[in-house]
């Protein structure tokens, strides 16, 4: 197997090429307005860090968010271009889980909540166990209804302190964690999800209705 994965859905654009059984490389950039030109960028450097090229890839794993529509588009779009073109299949995981089993490998003991800025004064969650299970969400709320009792990683306890509990790591998906968890998925014989964006509202975007008709004063 080799896996290249990636993740777009925040701030971050992650990549990483795995063997199914070990990371290979990684890199990670945090800018939220070049998701695009910063993703083609870091595929071309992780396969290069290993001598790899495209056509040696098996699949492509990909973080469908829940995040917001511009860069998540990058990622998704890339992911289906890619898998097209090389004939490999592409699997998708939701990016709260990706930063979950970060947490998770972590041992935080408890409970926890997974929380990404959506924007618009909410976040993008859901809970947790201690071993990384999703028990709830994902969600789109106010940073309040998250649940206060839980610590949270992402960027959401950091963006909203005093509506949200303690803050733990990492505040960014790893596409490292996207890559064992997917090749962890595909050996336990578990179902992804298809490389869809999971938006769970409606884009900021909207396509201009008709004009509206005047009538004489």
């Amino acid at each position: 197997m080799l896996l290249l994965a990636f993740d777009t859905a925040t701030p971050a654009v992650t990549v990483a090429l795995h063997d199914g059984m070990r990371l290979l490389a990684e890199k990670s950039v945090v800018d939220a307005r070049r998701h695009g030109e910063l993703l083609a960028a870091s595929i071309r450097d992780v396969l290069a860090a290993v001598g790899a090229r495209a056509a040696d890839l098996t699949g492509i794993a990909v973080g469908v968010g829940p995040g917001p529509y511009t860069g998540l588009r990058a990622g998704l779009v890339t992911a289906r271009v890619l898998g097209s073109a090389l004939g490999v299949p592409v699997y998708g995981a939701c990016t709260l889980d990706v930063i979950a089993r970060a947490v998770a490998s972590g041992a935080p003991g408890g409970d926890f909540i997974v929380a990404t800025d959506a924007r618009r004064k909410e976040v993008y969650w859901a809970r947790y166990t201690a071993t990384g299970q999703r028990v709830s969400g994902p969600e789109v709320s106010a940073p309040g209804e998250a649940g206060m009792s839980f610590p949270v990683a992402g960027e959401g306890a950091l963006l909203y302190p005093a509506e949200m509990g303690a803050p733990i790591a990492p505040r960014y998906p790893s596409a490292a964690a996207l890559a064992g968890l997917t090749a962890a998925r595909i050996a336990a014989g578990e179902p992804m999800l298809p490389a869809e964006p999971l938006y769970l509202r409606r884009p900021d975007a909207r396509i201009p209705g008709p004009p509206k008709r005047v009538t004489p004063a």
